[in-house]
């Protein structure tokens, strides 16, 4: 369940491919959504085969309700974790009262995605959020842009920018924050 990073915009257009019935649209959608849908699950249902058993449930009923997927209201990925967060509330409504597990808090699941992302892919409004980039300086918008829109790594980043990590890093970090100041705002 390895996740690639891919943009709100391909995710979107999967969204259209698999409304007309593309099966390779939803293959290219699990590979780019599954591990952090595998999560949502996993979080609620603490049991990793009934997680993969509703992560199955996931994608059927994405296939079946893709035509229903609008991308004024919603980012694929919220959408997505929305019907991933359903499915496993009602499993583990189904065990009944005395069925609840534990939390799992030691699993970490790695998906290949910074925790930044979270806060690209939650931005539903896609004007919005290239209007909170646009207000950075160029260097900061183009690491930002670089390291999350195309998945280069920090240290790749570092010797592309012929910067140190460290700064490089400081420079995301910082525009990180002035992007989720002005998105909250």
């Amino acid at each position: 369940m390895a996740a690639a990073v891919t943009s709100p915009d391909i995710l979107v257009q999967l969204m259209s491919r698999i409304a007309a019935g593309e099966r390779e649209a939803l293959r290219q959608l699990y590979e780019a959504t599954s591990a952090k849908l595998f999560g949502v699950c996993l979080r609620i249902l603490s049991d990793r085969e009934e997680s993969e058993d509703v992560l199955q449930d996931v994608y059927v009923t994405i296939w079946r309700r893709a035509d229903r997927f609008d991308s004024a209201r919603a980012s694929v990925m919220t959408w997505a974790s929305t019907i991933a967060r359903n499915r496993a509330i009602d499993r583990l409504r189904a065990r009944g009262p005395i069925a609840y597990a534990e939390p799992v808090e030691e699993l970490e699941i790695p998906d290949g995605a910074d925790s930044a992302e979270t806060l690209l892919s939650a931005a539903d409004d896609r004007a919005r959020l290239h209007g909170c980039l646009s207000e950075l300086d160029d260097r900061t918008q183009s690491v930002i842009r670089t390291a999350f829109f195309e998945g280069v790594t920090y240290d790749a980043l570092a010797r592309r920018m012929d910067a140190p990590l460290g700064t490089v890093k400081s420079w995301i970090r910082r525009g990180l924050a002035k992007l989720k100041g002005c998105l909250q705002s």
